[in-house]
């Protein structure tokens, strides 16, 4: 990826964006190994016990920078922007810029996704007038605007956060940890599974079985196995392209077991 962005971009990505904000020590360590030079992460708060997510941190271990996201604040748009229900609506560039300018700690970090322009938010939300006009309210309200690499020369970190492997967050859910994609049997059988197959899929030596694999870790599928209720599993089954949890997991597998065959058919022709 880091090279892709190089290549298509010409810059050289310095701050690590995990997929759904995942961090935990070991992520970090591993990150810092890779020579960036901060990484983002959800400002969770029973990780934070109080303290606030506007200034930068660092990793137990690594020492890496850290900056969290303020979900209030970033979800106000990402979310609640056209929730006619919310005590905010309507939001306009106004108001948030309004909120954003009471903030006196050292930043205020937004991360969305890319799907909140057009997706979570439709146009007839009035979502890219707001965006429009966003960029001057803030400059009107004392604020500036910074890129991640900046604010870790600017500032210098506060505390140290503590994040074992077995307390890994995330911004995925209310419970921002891993139980979007971990949180049920069927999610852990299939993740297991395809986990188990690592050196055979390497030893095969096959670009195509190798992509194959990688296509069968990405996160999505194991977010369409979840079986919350109410509204985080809303949003699960919004996305899916399966009629059920429980479809996913069978379909999932069904795919898997062909693989896995294919895989060891390929070993035996390299034997």
């Amino acid at each position: 990826h880091r090279e892709m962005v190089s290549d298509l971009l010409g810059v050289k990505p310095q701050v690590f964006r995990n997929t759904e904000l995942l961090y935990n020590n070991t992520i970090a360590k591993v990150v810092s190994e890779l020579g960036y030079k901060a990484i983002l992460t959800e400002g969770t708060d029973y990780m934070l016990e109080g303290k606030s997510p506007n200034v930068l941190y660092k990793a137990k271990g690594s020492g890496l920078p850290i900056l969290l996201r303020n979900y209030k604040l970033s979800d106000d748009i990402g979310y609640r922007f056209s929730a006619k229900w919310w005590e905010g609506y309507p939001l306009t560039a106004e108001k948030w810029a309004s909120w954003a300018s009471g903030v006196k700690e050292d930043c205020i970090n937004i991360f969305m996704d890319y799907e909140t322009f057009g997706e979570h938010q439709w146009k007839e939300t009035g979502i890219f007038d707001f965006m429009e006009k966003l960029p001057a309210e803030v400059l009107k309200n004392g604020l500036e605007f910074s890129t991640p690499v900046e604010l870790t020369r600017k500032y210098s970190p506060v505390a140290e956060i503590d994040v074992g492997d077995f307390s890994t967050i995330s911004w995925a859910d209310m419970e921002r940890d891993t139980s979007a994609w971990l949180g049920n049997d069927m999610q852990r059988r299939c993740f297991e599974e395809i986990k188990l197959l690592e050196p055979f899929v390497k030893k095969t030596k096959d670009p195509e079985i190798l992509r194959i694999w990688q296509h069968l870790l990405t996160s999505d599928h194991y977010y369409y196995m979840c079986t919350k209720w109410l509204g985080d599993g809303d949003v699960h089954s919004y996305f899916s392209v399966h009629s059920t949890p429980f479809e996913a997991a069978v379909n999932f597998m069904a795919v898997l077991m062909d693989f896995k065959a294919q895989v060891f058919k390929k070993l035996s022709i390299v034997a």
